[in-house]
This record gives C-alpha cells, structure tokens and sequence, in this order.
C-alpha cells in the first residue's frame, strides 16, 4: 500500500473563508481540502487540522512511521514551536512548509519560521491555491523515494 500525504494544518485554520477574508481569502477550510484531494488524484491523502500543539505533532509523529511527504500550514505554530521543530527534524521524506498569504510581506513578527529549518521547500502568497500545487509538489519530492 502506497503511503499517504499528510496535509497538517495549524490555529485558527478552522476559521478560513471567515478569518480576515482580506489576507486569506474566502474559500473554506473544506474547499482546501476538495482542492488537497484533487491535486492527490489517486495518492492517499491525510488532511488534518487542529488548534493544538500537541496534536499536530502526534500527526507528525504519525506521518514519520507511516507517511510518505508532509504539507504543513503550522499558521501561528510557524514562529513560535520549537516543539514541532523538532517533529519534523525526525521525518525522512520531504516536507512542504505552505502559507496562504506571503509571510514575508506581514508584520515583522511573521519571518522568522522555525519550520523553515527543516523544510524541503516553501510555499507562500499563493492563496488557497497554494495548497494544490504544495501537494502536487510534494507527490513529485517523494516519487523518488519508496513509498
């Protein structure tokens, strides 16, 4: 059986579609999730999203025994976990840091990512869009790997 993708998603993503529609955009969480699917086509696909710290890292965790590439939107986690940090240090495949708006055009306090650290490679301005093309992404990243 083939491994699956695991789409993680942090704080307050839940809220998308109503959360400061000008910086993230209308589309829903649930619509994210049909565009996750789509770009996956027939790869399996675990898409997940939680408000909690601890949780996300039990998926990490999860995703380091049993799954094939991480897309992670840690939202708020991004700049203050160490903790998932250090999840992520443990995963072997490659791991897609996305992020709806453009971190780098924000407040100050929006650059310093400590998933950057360990990231394969990153994602950032493109909308919602930008999670079909980090799961498209992340199918190419881990087709040279077993999986």
């Amino acid at each position: 059986m083939t491994k699956p993708i695991y789409v993680l998603n942090g704080p307050n993503l839940n809220r998308l579609g109503t959360r400061e529609p000008h910086i993230y955009g209308s589309t829903t969480l649930a619509q994210v999730e049909g565009m996750c699917r789509e770009a996956a086509g027939d790869a399996p696909l675990e898409f997940r999203q939680s408000n909690r710290e601890y949780e996300l890292i039990d998926w990490i965790h999860e995703a380091i025994d049993g799954g094939r590439a991480i897309v992670i939107n840690p939202a708020a986690f991004t700049f203050t976990s160490m903790a998932i940090l250090d999840a992520l240090k443990m995963f072997p495949g490659p791991i897609i840091e996305l992020h709806i708006s453009n971190i780098h055009r924000r407040e100050a306090i929006y650059h310093r990512s400590y998933v950057s650290m360990v990231a394969t490679a990153i994602i950032a301005g493109l909308g919602a869009q930008g999670y079909a093309v980090a799961v498209r992404s992340a199918l190419d990243l881990a087709g040279s790997q077993p999986g």
